[in-house]
């Protein structure tokens, strides 16, 4: 039972314009409004201003495996009342040389991003150092390039680790937004929407006790190269997340 009115946690960013930091080095943590950003190697970010309403563009070295997240400092625990993510973004690199993430997760490496599922041609590689995690990935790592649903906890999937079992049958398209939203209940149970090209989000999978709801867990946003000499590109149009206070302290 809550003992006060204001238990409601939320961020809404929209980047449109202040206290964006990165640059030329943005290896380091950088403020992006009520954000952070994470990058494994230099890089540059800067805001987008030939499209409206404010988009964040995070480059990346030209470097495989080198990536940056967006994430929230603080992280939400779903057992306080749940918590979700919703956030709007697009790659316009070459879509098969970018690999890409959006969801929750348990551990956050504040010196080298970790992906918290990636592909090896037929089969899902999970991080067991990421924890708890739920959300939705792209790899052309895999045979057959698609938004996928993954979720668990550490190396124990959720879902089928089978790569056809758990597609969208919807591809990532160079230049084009995809929007992704992660719903986590008061139990773990976790609810995963992915926006079509034409119309609003779908469900992609809902099953409960994915992840361990007395966990403490982060809405992160991970763009990664899956190619030596290219430059991923990630342009974020908006970063919503929220969760409520607990109220047992």
């Amino acid at each position: 039972m809550s003992i006060g009115t204001d238990g409601r946690i939320e961020v809404f960013e929209h980047f449109l314009g202040f206290n964006y930091t990165g640059g030329a080095t943005m290896s380091a943590t950088h403020d992006q409004g009520h954000l952070m950003t994470v990058a494994s190697a230099s890089g540059a970010i800067t805001q987008t201003t030939d499209e409206p309403g404010g988009i964040l563009t995070i480059t990346l070295d030209t470097t495989d495996d080198t990536n940056c997240v967006v994430y929230t400092v603080c992280p939400f625990k779903p057992a306080d009342g749940g918590c979700w993510m919703e956030t709007r973004f697009k790659s316009t690199s070459t879509i098969t040389s970018v690999a890409m993430w959006a969801g929750f997760q348990e551990t956050v490496n504040t010196t080298t991003p970790v992906i918290p599922a990636e592909f090896a041609t037929e089969s899902f590689a999970y991080n067991s150092s990421i924890g708890g995690f739920a959300g939705v990935v792209w790899d052309p790592d895999a045979t057959t390039d698609d938004w996928r649903y993954v979720g668990g906890v550490d190396t124990a999937p959720a879902w089928d680790a089978d790569s056809d079992a758990a597609r969208a049958y919807q591809a990532a398209v160079s230049d084009k937004f995809d929007v992704v939203r992660v719903e986590i209940s008061p139990h773990g149970d976790v609810d995963i929407y992915l926006a079509t090209k034409t119309g609003g989000l779908r469900l992609l999978k809902h099953k409960s006790a994915v992840v361990t709801p007395t966990d403490m867990i982060f809405p992160t946003l991970i763009i990664e190269n899956r190619a030596a000499a290219v430059s991923g590109v990630l342009e974020v149009d908006y970063f919503n997340c929220g969760g409520f206070i607990d109220w047992t302290q």
